[in-house]
């Protein structure tokens, strides 16, 4: 009898294993029964992914984080027809999700309810998947949708009735399609009280083009907000994002901003084309002795170049014109930007993050390290960068920036009022540029401009103040002036295009003294400027007003 205890007890083993898994069994029956019934309730299917093959491909449709955080599987991907299961289906980072997947694949997104035992199967697949894989995110905007819309569009008329027309889908691609056709740099979309405001800014000037179906407000804002990588389900706070463009010839970047409105949200639309950064240093604009004095600071191995003026007055597009002239395979080039609007071949572009503490101070001392001879600081907004920037222009480094100030003789003293020692920053700056953009006079509606007294005396004033050598010059000129009648190339403006004025100040022998003194206004540095031979923007504008390039009343908008 003793022989045959063991048997009995392993016997007895066996059947409470048995027990306990149909036990267990039965539990998880129950609980996939009480996850059908919620799922019924909720108005979505369930399933079970114990048996359900899932491909590496489909599991990949969602990120292994998103996964995680939002406890989702993607269990099934037609491309035209997708299954999600999730915990708790119902919730909005849930559906907002099965939108997001639609409008990225044009597909059919069904949600399904899941239990915890069923998820964590098929959670585990997420093992088998490589451990560097580039998951697509949002929506994308194809060269092919583009191309199409853009040639569709014979003009900014046809875009109001296109805006009615077009599925949801296409609204996004066909707004940025007229923005591109119509050279614009910003796209305003608006929501007020009856309808949706479709704006552009056009060299410089803001002009409605359509007007949105108010009805249409909330599929147009959550597709920007999928393209740009937002919240859709917040709206309360402000957002920023960005997405590209790939097109056969050109990259475009878009930046966008959202803000909460009585409304709605304003959004906005900065367009950043590629081609934009090719510009030549050659083709800025600046004339005669101003562009002489400028090339021959640029070249020089060492010492500070500062652009000045306001937002949108083309700084950033001037100190890239220099970056190009100076890019070749015996300089190394940085720069430290916020953020990088255009990226530049053979440069190294970094940007700053102030919540990781990457700041333009920090970033300037590590970029020092890395034996550069050219370096652009997007801008100069405190006493530490400016000390920072001083110090690489003084230890041979050629330091590219911008400041905010109205003129290039207010850089000093707003230097000086940041707290910079005078006697660094004398032999630290080579050149001073202010600069404005003026619309160019559209060439296929030009016509003779017939200016009142009142503004030829202007005119007359200005040119009297004109150094020496450019007095004499335009002396000989007849006082012609063009202007543009405005036709349908031009949307009636008279105008296309933009061209930049420029004042150019160079470190002289008086100016030092003065800033040595370390007591300057601008008013005193203007003046004595001038003497030195500094054409001003207002005199630049005037004198390519002579020459038929703009008009005189668009000289006197931007520049006095």
């Amino acid at each position: 009898m003793s022989s045959d205890h063991p048997k009995v007890q392993l016997s007895s083993e066996n059947v409470a294993e048995k027990f306990a898994e149909k036990m267990r069994e039965l539990e998880l029956s129950a609980r996939e029964r009480e996850v059908a019934a919620h799922a019924r309730s909720l108005g979505v299917g369930h399933i079970n992914l114990k048996a359900f093959p899932i491909g590496p491909e489909t599991l990949a449709t969602i990120s292994k984080a998103q996964a995680t955080e939002l406890h989702v599987i993607c269990f099934l991907n037609t491309q035209t027809e997708i299954r999600i299961a999730a915990l708790h289906p119902e919730q909005k980072e849930i559906i907002e999700l099965a939108y997001q997947l639609g409008e990225r694949f044009h597909a059919n997104v069904q949600r399904y309810a899941i239990s915890e035992e069923s998820f964590a199967h098929a959670f585990k697949l997420y093992d088998a998947l490589p451990d560097v894989q580039k998951i697509e995110t949002g929506v994308r905007i194809s060269a092919t949708d583009f191309d199409r819309y853009t040639q569709t569009l014979s003009d900014l008329k046809a875009l109001d009735r296109l805006l009615r027309e077009a599925p949801v889908t296409d609204l996004v691609t066909l707004i940025i399609a007229g923005s591109v056709q119509a050279k614009s740099s910003d796209i305003h979309v608006e929501a007020e009280e009856d309808a949706i405001l479709l704006r552009y800014r056009i060299d410089g000037i803001l002009r409605q083009v359509a007007t949105i179906p108010k009805e249409r407000w909330g599929q147009l804002i959550s597709r920007v907000k999928l393209l740009s990588g937002l919240k859709i389900n917040v709206d309360d706070v402000p957002q920023d994002g960005r997405f590209t463009i790939s097109l056969a010839k050109d990259r475009i970047d878009v930046r966008v901003s959202t803000l909460p409105t009585a409304y709605g949200e304003s959004v906005v639309m900065r367009l950043l084309m590629s081609s934009s950064a090719s510009l030549e240093f050659e083709q800025l604009g600046v004339r005669g002795r101003a562009y002489e004095a400028l090339q021959r600071e640029v070249g020089r191995p060492n010492g500070m170049i500062i652009t000045t003026g306001p937002t949108g007055s083309g700084k950033t597009t001037t100190l890239y014109a220099v970056l190009n002239k100076l890019n070749d395979s015996e300089t190394k080039i940085i720069t430290l930007e916020d953020p990088v609007e255009y990226k530049l071949k053979g440069i190294n572009q970094s940007q700053i993050d102030a919540a990781k503490d990457y700041t333009f101070a920090k970033g300037l001392r590590a970029i020092l390290r890395q034996d550069p001879d050219v370096v652009m600081v997007g801008e100069i907004r405190d006493l530490e960068t400016a000390e920072v920037a001083i110090q690489a222009a003084l230890t041979g480094h050629l330091m590219l920036s911008t400041i905010h100030t109205n003129s290039a003789a207010g850089a000093i003293p707003r230097f000086l009022s940041m707290g910079v020692k005078p006697f660094l920053l004398a032999p630290a700056l080579n050149a001073i540029i202010g600069q404005r953009l003026i619309r160019r006079v559209h060439a296929d509606c030009a016509a003779p401009d017939v200016l009142t007294p009142e503004l030829l005396a202007r005119v007359e004033e200005i040119i009297a103040a004109l150094p020496e050598h450019e007095r004499t010059e335009v002396a000989t000129k007849p006082r012609a002036f063009m202007k543009g009648n405005g036709c349908d190339t031009c949307h009636g403006t008279g105008y296309k295009g933009r061209v930049g004025i420029y004042e150019i100040l160079t470190m002289s022998k008086d100016i030092e003294e003065v800033v040595l003194s370390g007591k300057v206004s601008e008013y005193d540095m203007q003046t004595i400027a001038q003497k030195a031979g500094m054409v001003t923007m207002a005199q630049d504008g005037i004198l390519k007003a002579l020459d038929g390039l703009t008009t005189v009343s668009e000289v006197f908008r931007v520049a006095e």
